[in-house]
């Protein structure tokens, strides 16, 4: 269980491979990678269905023993400044990652067959998967302390 926890920091960058092939694809590829859309589309629903069965063994043992974990690294520490770089998971930690990993999973799905006819359609899915990236780092705590 103690691994579960040590590890949770992990889960936001699993799906983070896709968009950036992704990007750089649509750099140096574009017409390659536009004609290839609808291959991105599975290995970020696969890898955002692996952090969803990792967010819920994390919910489900957040739920069986209700405790309370904080990871926190030290960046700097200076005479009177210190850099802390951590995360927390809490029930509430637990259940938004559980509520972002499946909403995410519904938005990628939902994108990729309502924009399938659209041009810009790689490029509204990268957009989504971003965001999607953005959410799952709000999770993540950082602290400053002086």
């Amino acid at each position: 269980m103690e691994q579960t926890y040590q590890y949770a920091w992990i889960l936001p960058f699993v799906p983070l491979p896709v968009p950036m092939l992704i990007g750089m694809g649509l750099l140096l590829f574009p017409t390659a990678t536009k004609n290839l859309r609808r291959m991105w589309a599975f290995p970020s629903i696969l890898l955002l269905s692996i952090v969803m069965v990792f967010s819920t063994n994390l919910s489900i043992q957040q739920i069986n023993s209700s405790s309370i974990y904080q990871y926190v690294w030290s960046w700097t520490v200076d005479n009177d400044f210190s850099f802390e770089f951590g995360y927390l998971i809490d029930p509430l930690t637990s259940i938004m990652l559980l509520l972002i990993t499946t909403v995410g999973i519904m938005v990628l799905i939902y994108s990729d067959n309502y924009m399938a006819q659209k041009f810009e359609f790689l490029l509204d899915f990268l957009l989504d998967q971003s965001q999607l990236q953005h959410c799952h780092h709000i999770v993540l705590s950082c602290r400053c302390h002086v």
